[in-house]
């Protein structure tokens, strides 16, 4: 039985001007990607910004358009972890349709393990397994130097991510971590509502897809949804936003499953179908 779980409300009327703004700003952000530290510093969130805005009027993400602004978000996070691995040089990057030559970073304090977390998430999401690869192999200890504080389940989820990925032994010892790092009473950095709400359901999530508990990762999956919208309407300016439109990691974690054979029984706007069945596969060059 398919449980369905109706994304909220959310404003239209104005949704084109919406969108030209934010494809205005995101276009003039990866026009000077190459050559400005305040562009790449902002990349990530202004191409996934305009990703779930597109979602708005295109819940099902059916339209081209839509693929390639997710897409674009993905290319663009992988594309600063490369960089940031790097210490001389230059590294060529595929980001809309053209090839960026991003200046070897090091460090930087976009380079942290929230961006690193919702970099693998597009990755999953896109299916793009070589840059799982590469993402999987990015040193915790360089999101540590990235100077931004999180709380230290973080880096235990980073690792679980990378571990599954790479098939380390340790991953249920870092799962068990992250669970554990997500306490209300061990938050010393995240809000207690966005940690239980947002943060933790895709932890819990993944490891019912690595124990194959097909029924239960079903009911988290719904728990998950439930509790993003539940997130995305506390108030009237979070509700009006277009951030919460799309539910990432469950939405990651649940293609991921989908893709080794578990029946994904929720049906939700909050799980965009067309990115859920990679129903672009082979459209673009990425």
């Amino acid at each position: 039985m398919v449980t369905s779980v109706p994304r909220h409300g959310f404003p239209t009327d104005n949704a084109a001007e919406g969108l030209a703004v934010l494809t205005k700003s995101a276009g003039r952000v990866l026009g000077r990607l190459e050559g400005s530290e305040t562009s790449r510093a902002r990349a990530l969130n202004a191409t996934l910004s305009l990703a779930k805005a597109r979602c708005a009027t295109d819940p099902e993400a059916a339209q081209i358009e839509t693929w390639e602004a997710w897409v674009t978000a993905m290319q663009v996070g992988s594309g600063l972890f490369a960089a940031a691995c790097t210490t001389e040089g230059s590294v060529p990057c595929r980001i809309a349709g053209e090839t960026k030559n991003l200046p070897a970073t090091g460090p930087q304090p976009y380079t942290h393990a929230g961006a690193w977390v919702t970099s693998f998430y597009l990755a999953m999401i896109c299916r793009e397994k070589q840059r799982l690869t590469e993402l999987a192999q990015v040193p915790v200890s360089l999101l540590r130097e990235s100077g931004q504080v999180f709380d230290e389940y973080i880096y235990a989820w980073v690792e679980a991510l990378q571990g599954a990925w790479l098939g380390r032994d340790d991953v249920g010892d870092k799962l068990v971590a992250a669970v554990d790092g997500t306490k209300p009473e061990a938050a010393r950095v995240a809000d207690v509502e966005l940690m239980s709400n947002i943060l933790y359901p895709p932890i819990i999530l993944f490891y019912r897809y690595l124990r194959g508990d097909r029924e239960h990762f079903t009911e988290a999956l719904v728990d998950a949804l439930r509790w993003h919208k539940a997130y995305w309407t506390r108030d009237e300016d979070r509700s009006m936003s277009s951030e919460g439109l799309v539910s990432l990691g469950p939405l990651a974690i649940a293609c991921l499953a989908r893709d080794t054979g578990f029946p994904i029984e929720v049906e939700s706007e909050y799980l965009p179908k067309a990115l859920l069945d990679f129903a672009w596969a082979g459209e673009l060059d990425t």
